[in-house]
């Protein structure tokens, strides 16, 4: 079998920490791999709206359905956490490939209090009985409820800890077992802090067993 070698590069923790500041920030944000791209949005107790884009937000449990992110640093004022602490809800929209430069122009420095829909295209969507904005065309929506929250002295940021109340997805992104093909509604993932890329199904496997290689569900 033809071998192709591969070089690798080995970069210190003294390295990295000498590194200049937006090349560190590039290469550490992208080392550890793709992460999920989602609009947050929030209402302030004025009725003021605000939506803006997170790379960090995890599953944490299907029984109590329970998400995590992180938020970064409360020393300056953030609207997001603000809006989440007031009235104990947000939502979690997922990100498409026509969403991609607007959602990335949330994540800019605007003054407290001034609304990313209104800087944008995205459109807020309200659903019955929700008072919290969706983003219009996402495929997948999660109304969420905050629960807790646990502060990270290493880097003085925050993972904030929240229950889906409700979930709304594209009936067309679901599997009869309750899977939903998320690349069937064009979802991106961001690669670092400024990388979009629109991931594809290559298989899905069947619960792993020891001793049992593993199954791919199109060879069942």
């Amino acid at each position: 079998m033809l071998q192709i070698k591969v070089n690798m590069k080995n970069i210190s923790r003294d390295a990295i920490d000498q590194m200049e500041k937006i090349e560190r920030l590039n290469l550490i944000n992208s080392c550890t791999g793709y992460k999920s791209a989602n609009l947050l949005a929030t209402k302030s107790v004025d009725g003021k709206s605000n939506v803006a884009i997170f790379s960090s937000i995890t599953h944490l449990g299907s029984s109590p359905a329970l998400i995590g992110f992180i938020m970064r640093p409360t020393t300056v004022p953030r609207d997001t956490y603000k809006n989440i602490k007031e009235t104990g809800y947000f939502t979690v929209n997922h990100i498409t490939v026509d969403m991609i430069a607007d959602a990335h122009h949330t994540s800019a420095n605007y003054e407290l209090g001034i609304s990313e829909f209104d800087k944008t295209n995205l459109e807020e969507e309200y659903k019955n009985g929700i008072e919290i904005p969706f983003v219009k065309g996402s495929p997948v929506q999660l109304y969420c409820k905050y629960v807790n929250e646990y502060y990270i002295k290493e880097n003085d940021t925050i993972h904030l800890i929240a229950s889906i109340e409700n979930l709304f997805f594209e009936e067309e992104l679901a599997h009869k077992d309750g899977w939903l093909q998320i690349d069937r509604g064009n979802v991106v993932a961001i690669n670092g802090l400024d990388g979009y890329c629109l991931p594809k199904l290559v298989d899905r496997f069947q619960y792993a067993r020891k001793e049992i290689p593993s199954t791919s569900f199109s060879k069942k």
